[in-house]
């Protein structure tokens, strides 16, 4: 992230602060804090006369399906879910919007952010289990008409082979005319020229068919370290619901435990396996399914450059080091993909 990126993203204007006070009914503001841990939206700690919350600036996602996202958490909270439902305004919305902004606010809930990695095999089994109530919640959510009828079937993109090459090749030009000869720019013209090489290499392998296997319906399609708190060795929070979308489970659920457990360029297999059985002990995703959801996922991973888009296309650094893990990961993965995905279905 440029300077000037993190700047704006950090700040927030005292008439802002003023107006978001009034609207949610805050009294004083005591302290405000910025939270760093957020990769897209901006979030603060705020200590005000009514009590202390967690302040959040949306800014990646329409205000309709925000508020329609927002509209299920206290049903979900109320089932027993680790779930903190928004503080309404003084009118009774679950969003402000102060300043040309849209804001949302949230109790403050005690915790820490932990790698998948730093779990123990038991959390991860629990974060599994978390995950499959979650989806159970939403689709009674869904049942009482808090989200919309899931559609019968779904589908799932896969990136024609020919197309991820020009989108490596268009990137390596912006890497050459927008670079600026850093270290950062030598190891992403490398990384697109191995990526080129693996597709061609590996592109037999992909997903053959449009059509995801297993059930659907809906997710919270963000669920990772940044957005879970722990506390006392127990899932507290799960928190930021900005994505929340119909999706194949198992797309979830791979997604979920790449995020989680691929950490410093290898998978934690082990943690992979207790997760994905805490998970099938609710849910019961069938093998096939689940293998489905994997391998799309990895061809997801090996087409996609979406980290370089940032950097090269719109001047926004904050995902380089991202970028340099999941390289890093799919090469180690593509190595291993058959004992990847035995560690899958050994959950």
């Amino acid at each position: 992230m440029t300077d000037s990126v993190a700047t704006d993203k950090a700040g927030i204007s005292s008439s802002s602060l003023s107006g978001l006070a009034s609207a949610f009914s805050l009294g004083a503001v005591r302290e405000k804090r910025y939270l760093a841990d957020g990769l897209m939206n901006a979030n603060w700690k705020v200590d005000t006369a009514a009590g202390v919350f967690a302040l959040k600036r949306v800014t990646d996602v329409s205000l309709d399906r925000l508020v329609r996202n927002l509209g299920v958490l206290d049903a979900l909270a109320v089932e027993g879910l680790p779930v903190s439902a928004p503080v309404p305004t003084a009118s009774g919305a679950l969003v402000a919007e102060v300043d040309g902004g849209v804001w949302c606010l949230f109790p403050w809930v005690s915790g820490s952010h932990l790698r998948g990695v730093d779990l123990s095999l038991s959390q991860a089994a629990s974060l599994g289990t978390h995950l499959g109530r979650l989806h159970e919640g939403l689709g009674r959510a869904c049942g009482r008409g808090l989200l919309p009828a899931v559609p019968e079937t779904v589908t799932s993109d896969v990136a024609r082979p020919e197309r991820a090459v020009e989108k490596s090749e268009w990137l390596a030009g912006l890497v050459e005319g927008n670079g600026a000869g850093t270290a950062f720019d030598t190891a992403a013209a490398a990384a697109l020229e191995q990526r080129r090489e693996l597709i061609g290499k590996h592109a037999d392998r992909r997903p053959q068919d449009e059509a995801p296997g297993g059930r659907h319906g809906w997710t919270h399609g963000d669920v990772q370290y940044r957005n879970l708190l722990w506390d006392g060795g127990e899932l507290t929070a799960i928190l930021d619901w900005d994505r929340v979308g119909v999706r194949p489970y198992a797309e979830e659920v791979a997604r979920t435990a790449q995020v989680q457990f691929g950490v410093d360029g290898v998978f934690d297999l082990d943690r992979v396996s207790a997760f994905v059985g805490g998970y099938r002990s609710v849910v019961p995703l069938e093998a096939p399914a689940l293998l489905d959801g994997v391998r799309r996922l990895w061809w997801k991973r090996m087409t996609d450059f979406w980290q370089l888009e940032f950097h090269y296309d719109r001047g926004d650094f904050s995902f380089d080091e991202l970028f340099t893990a999941d390289e890093a990961l799919l090469h180690w993965w593509t190595e291993r993909l058959d004992q990847v995905e035995g560690a899958f279905v050994a959950g």
